[in-house]
Parts: C-alpha cells; structure tokens; sequence
C-alpha cells in the first residue's frame, strides 16, 4: 500500500493515534507534513515539515495551508486526527469547556478541510477523519464530546457528496477505546487500576482495547488508493463495540 509521491498532512501527530499514522505514512513513502499544539515533536523526521499551533485559529490554518502549497504544491492526504475531550455531567459543563470541546474537535475540522481542499490535485484527494465510538452511540458524562465526534461524521458525509464530482473522497474512521498514552495515564490514576481496566475492556466484545497500529491501519486503508471506491464511510474500529 505504497504511498510514494503522495503529500499528507497529520493533525495532532505529536503522539498516540497521530504519531503512529505518522509512522505508517513515512514508512510507505508519504512526504509529511505534521501540526499540533507542541512547540517541538520529537518524533518528526529531517524530512518532514512540523508546524505547531492551534487550529481553531483559522489564521493559523490558513498559514499552514500556505506553508503547504509552497513546501509541496498539493496535498493529496489529509488525516484529521486532533481533539479535545472533556467529561463531566451535562448540567455541570462549564459553557467555555462546551464551546472548546466544539471548537476543537468540529469546527476545527471544518477549517482544515476548507482551506485545503483546494491545495488537492486535479485528480483528486482524500481526507480521513478521526472521530470516535461515541461519535455514533451516546454515554453519560460524554454528551458534548459524542455530539462533536458525531457532528464530524456528518461533516464528512455531506463533504463526501458535495466533493465527488473533483475525486475528493471523505470517511471516517471511528477508533474505540485505544491504548494510548494519554488513556494509559487515566487508568494510572485510578485507586486500582487493574481493575478498572478490566471493566473496560469487558465493555468491548474482543475484551481488550485497540492499539495505536491497529487503528493507523484503518487511517492508512481509507487514505490510500485501495479504497479508492469508498467515500462518506464510516469504518468502526472498536472491538465491536458498537455492534450492539
């Protein structure tokens, strides 16, 4: 599944999912080109280009669709894998933290794709959205993030029709509960975490949590050429878990 010639941007590439998908792409030949909130990422390689900011700054995105277009012409891939989850009871959600968690994983989302979908080839490109399980069921104290994560399924949907006539292809893939850092410092905190991990994986029909390469696989599939037939997908990568 070579990706040779082919340019790819990787949001949120400074660790877990990001920095794997990085690692699959770089390994079949992708030029990179990598944001995130980290001034340095120590995982970027001397051939790749790493851009740190926010993209809920449209000016920011706007600047890194010009680094772009002047490092690499066009871009050919686009993985929106960045996001900000913030839990906790509906009634008791700060509005600030609602509007981040909003701004962060959707409309940030909608600034990506508007600024560089026009940087993609006449022959076309192909976005990947990162969204999530909870972006197709609901769970208590996840309400906002489930209708951000859900929201971006529907921003690819729509995108994926109103694209096609230009071979621009949009999907998701919707990772479950993945053994990230981030995830593997939660279950750290709790009084036992064991424990608490087995309960969580006794939530998932495979009984385990995906890993970071499982789900870059996925990215991997639904960026290159070998579904080159598939747009306004939506590819769980959850164990089952939304099976039920």
């Amino acid at each position: 599944m070579r990706l040779d010639k082919v340019t790819a941007l990787v949001t949120g590439a400074n660790s877990g999912i990001g920095r794997e998908v990085s690692s699959h792409f770089r390994r079949e030949g992708a030029r990179l080109l990598l944001t995130g909130r980290k001034e340095q990422f120590d995982g970027a390689q001397p051939d790749d280009l790493y851009v740190p900011g926010d993209l809920n700054d449209e000016a920011f995105v706007e600047s890194l669709a010009r680094q772009a277009a002047e490092s690499f012409g066009t871009v050919d891939v686009v993985v929106l894998n960045h996001g900000l989850q913030v839990s906790g009871p509906l009634t008791e959600m700060a509005y600030e933290d609602a509007k981040n968690v909003i701004h962060s994983n959707l409309l940030s989302a909608f600034l990506v794709m508007k600024h560089f979908a026009p940087l993609m080839p006449a022959a076309g490109g192909s976005f990947v959205l990162v969204s999530s399980r909870l972006g197709m069921v609901g769970k208590p104290d996840e309400v906002l993030y489930s209708a951000a994560k859900g929201g971006l399924i529907m921003l690819a949907k729509g995108a994926a029709i109103e694209w096609a006539e230009r071979n621009i292809r949009v999907n998701v893939v919707a990772p479950g509960l993945t053994a990230t850092p981030i995830i593997e410092a939660s279950f750290q905190r709790r009084e036992d975490p064991e424990a608490y991990r087995r309960q969580r994986e006794g939530q998932i029909p495979l009984q385990r949590l995906a890993t970071p390469k499982e789900v870059a696989d996925a990215i991997l599939f639904m960026a290159s050429s070998e579904s080159s037939y598939i747009t306004g997908a939506v590819l769980p990568v959850d164990g089952g878990y939304t099976a039920f």
